[in-house]
């Protein structure tokens, strides 16, 4: 049997061109097993930015060759039994997140202190004993897991002012005996957890991190009792205040109280380490006020989350979908759910083309029967209710919107067909449309058309399913969710700092209702949705690590 053919998601993947590959499971376990490891035909996949191979204890080592994959973003390899990483990873200059969580690995390649763009780190669940020398040369990184190994301490160049980014570290479950003083040079740091290590000191010089917020050293014999009582049972302000008076006092000690002018400095330079403290304060609070969050919750995380299962027949017709569910956007407040239907249609009208290029759809999910299928149906044989419009066929529906394109080009005197219609012609021709159904075989969306008016979204909606279709590529699709949720995250903060009474334009019944706290409250859950082929097989999960990664610089996205 063909190569190919045993691995028909890497098939799937070089034919579509696909940018995402997911190899997971049992079924891909096996495959290794029978293969002898990872088939070398992943490794002619150049056009990948995201490659995860998981949940495959039969996968020990993988090949040089992943060397040629230089579009990879992201490299998940968790959940197997790798032993070790090739040195060629290094190759890699374009990755931003590698995970080889939970493994074999005793030592990782020193090539990977040159993965300049790398900003994840997760090597967790291992059995390291050292960390590569070299690593602050890997300046943008800003989260680091090391946790569950065997790790001793840091290399001596890992406290450096080069890791000006780094705001997450996370080393607890090793053997760390030492803290280096030296720690306060990680100015971005904000979470720092050594818990169950065994250190017998914390340096004072930790209380002089300007941003943290979070740390954990339970489960560590100190040798001051009172502070070894207060990390196990205090909140970390009060942590670092005993630590900042420590330091002072050991200042005392030296002879200060006999140079009046040595200890005038002390005080001078305490006044301005607090001032420095308390800047760093309220910049913090600023940015945090000014923060856009988005929270993705794994697919995994939600045991009911709603699967699209995609034909083998829109592939001719309008192959390119993603979805995904969003949480927490306000649609009562005010006119929120008018500003969020007007940037809807602006996004139509710019970035997907007057929907040539792409289209949005939203549905309520509490009127949502799922599981959902997108597939494909003759012109007479599809029936929807379009939305403000009674149900129809969608030849009469096509008929009906030509017919009113022809009056408008008339009413404007125009040579042409209006723009808004223009995406009619994409339809032109085809024997069957493409629809997405759901599990009672109503179409609930027609793309690039219209969607339901049985899903239709309203001031009383808690949560959204969205999906963007195409025929260009997974990848505007993907780029044009990517606007729709920061777009999204941009109304949520407006509609949150305004507090706009819920009814105020006039849709709701009775009196306006005072804003809720949940309704007053910015942060957008956004739940990951699969897409799947007939078989069950990944087609691609929406929001990935690649995902929502463009840079703006108000937006947090939290996985």
């Amino acid at each position: 049997m063909d190569d190919m053919e045993k691995w028909p998601e890497i098939e799937k993947a070089a034919t579509e061109k696909r940018r995402e590959l997911v190899l997971q499971g049992p079924g891909v376990d096996k495959r290794i097993s029978c293969n002898g490891g990872l088939t070398g035909s992943i490794y002619s996949l150049t056009l990948l930015n995201y490659l995860e191979v998981s949940q495959c204890p039969s996968l020990t080592e993988i090949h040089e060759d992943i060397q040629h994959l230089t579009n990879l973003q992201s490299l998940i390899l968790c959940r197997n039994k790798l032993a070790s990483i090739p040195n060629v990873i290094g190759s890699l200059k374009s990755l931003k997140v590698l995970d080889l969580s939970v493994n074999n690995l005793k030592v990782l390649p020193e090539a990977i202190v040159r993965l300049r763009e790398l900003n994840t780190l997760n090597v967790s669940c291992n059995s390291l004993e050292v960390l590569p020398e070299g690593l602050s040369q890997c300046i943008k990184l800003s989260t680091i897991n090391v946790s569950k190994n065997h790790i001793t301490g840091f290399p001596a160049d890992f406290y450096s002012e080069r890791l000006e980014l780094l705001s997450s570290l996370v080393a607890s479950d090793n053997c760390i005996q030492e803290l280096s003083g030296d720690v306060h040079k990680l100015a971005a740091l904000k979470v720092l957890d050594l818990s169950c290590n065994k250190l017998s000191e914390i340096p004072s010089d930790l209380s002089d991190c300007p941003k943290l917020k979070e740390i954990n050293f339970k489960g560590n014999k100190l040798n001051d009792k009172r502070l070894e009582k207060m990390v196990n049972g205090c909140q970390t302000k009060s942590i670092l205040e005993y630590l900042r008076g420590k330091g002072k006092g050991r200042q005392g000690e030296d002879g200060a109280d006999a140079d009046g002018g040595r200890n005038a400095d002390k005080r001078k330079k305490g006044q301005q380490r607090k001032k420095k403290e308390k800047a760093a304060e309220e910049q913090d609070e600023v940015e945090e006020l000014n923060k856009m969050v988005v929270r993705v919750l794994h697919v995994s995380d939600a045991p009911t989350a709603l699967t699209v299962k995609v034909t083998a027949e829109v592939k001719d017709v309008r192959p390119y979908l993603v979805c995904c569910v969003v949480r927490g956007m306000n649609l009562k407040s005010g006119n929120s759910l008018k500003r969020f239907l007007v940037a809807q249609t602006k996004l139509h009208d710019d970035l997907c083309g007057k929907r040539t290029t792409a289209t949005i759809a939203t549905h309520d999910v509490q009127l949502l029967k799922g599981p959902l299928v997108y597939d494909v149906k003759p012109p007479t044989q599809l029936k929807i209710v379009p939305l403000g419009r009674k149900e129809m066929t969608a030849v009469e529906l096509i008929r009906h919107l030509h017919l009113e394109a022809e009056e408008l080009r008339k009413q404007k005197k125009r040579q042409n067909v209006t723009g808004l219609h223009k995406y009619l012609q994409l339809l032109q021709g085809k024997t069957v449309y493409p629809c997405l159904v759901d599990a009672e075989d109503h179409v609930i969306s027609f793309p690039p058309i219209t969607n339901s008016e049985k899903t239709k979204i309203k001031k009383t909606t808690k949560e959204l399913f969205l999906e963007v279709t195409s025929s260009t590529s997974l990848q505007t699709c993907k780029d044009i969710m990517d606007a729709l949720i920061v777009k999204m995250a941009e109304l949520n903060k407006f509609t949150a700092e305004h507090q706009e009474e819920a009814g105020s334009d006039g849709e709701g019944e009775g009196p306006p209702e005072p804003a809720t706290s949940s309704e007053t409250s910015s942060e957008l859950i956004v739940q990951q949705v699969r897409t799947v082929d007939q078989d069950g097989n990944l087609k691609v999960v929406y929001p990935s690590k690649t995902d929502l990664s463009k840079d703006v610089g108000n937006l947090s996205i939290v996985w």
